[in-house]
C-alpha cells in the first residue's frame, strides 16, 4: 500500500497508533447514523458480525487520512479487494471534517490508485439510499448508481427501509470521466 497525497491530506496505511482515533470516530453517533443507527458499541473490539468495517489499525487495505500540514486526524478510507478484479470503496470522516470536500478528495485519489496501481477493473461502493451526502461523493467520483438493494436487517435502523444504494465504475468508464 502506498502513501497517497491530496491537496490537503495524506493517506497512509493504517497502523496500531491509529486505533484510538478510529474508536473515537465510531463513538460519534452522527458518524455512525447510517451504519448502526447511531448506536455506540460498548466495547472497543470489532464485532465480527458487523455489516460494516470497524478498523483498529491493523487491517490491510485501510488508509488513515490526516491533514498534511497539521497531522490532524480526518478519518479513514479503504479499498477492499473483492477477489474478482474489483474492490469496494469505503470511507468514514470525523463530523468536524464534513462539508469540506475531503471525502471526495480522499476517495478520488484512492480510486485513481486502485485503477492505476492496484490494477482493479471495477470499483464499487454502497450506502443507505437516504444518505444523500455519501451518494453525492460517489457521483462526484464518477461512480454511477447500479441498483438499490432492500435488505431485511436483523435490527433495522431509521432509513434502512429505503434500501442500500450500490454504485460502480469500471476502469474503462473512469478513464473517460
Amino acid at each position: 500500500m502506498a502513501v497517497l497525497k491530496t491537496n490537503r491530506m495524506t493517506l497512509s496505511p493504517c497502523c496500531p497508533a491509529d486505533r484510538e482515533d478510529f474508536i473515537a470516530l465510531e463513538r460519534d453517533p452522527e458518524v455512525m447514523r447510517f451504519l448502526s443507527g447511531g448506536r455506540i458499541a460498548e466495547n472497543e473490539e470489532s464485532d465480527p458480525d458487523a455489516d460494516f468495517l470497524k478498523p483498529r489499525g491493523t487491517e490491510p487495505h485501510v488508509w488513515t487520512a490526516r491533514r498534511t500540514h497539521t497531522g490532524g486526524f480526518v478519518g479513514w478510507f479503504c479499498l477492499w479487494p473483492e477477489g474478482d478484479g474489483s474492490a469496494e470503496l469505503g470511507y468514514r470522516l470525523r463530523r468536524q471534517e464534513w462539508g469540506q470536500g475531503l471525502a471526495s478528495e480522499g476517495a478520488a485519489v484512492l480510486v485513481a490508485w486502485g485503477f492505476e496501481s492496484a490494477g482493479y477493473e471495477q470499483i464499487v461502493a454502497s450506502t443507505m439510499a437516504v444518505n444523500h451526502a455519501s451518494r453525492r461523493v460517489m457521483e462526484k467520483l464518477g461512480l454511477h448508481h447500479a441498483r438499490t438493494v432492500h435488505v431485511d436487517w436483523p435490527e433495522p435502523i431509521p432509513g434502512s427501509e429505503h434500501g442500500e444504494a450500490w454504485y460502480e465504475v469500471t476502469r474503462t468508464d473512469w478513464r473517460r470521466g
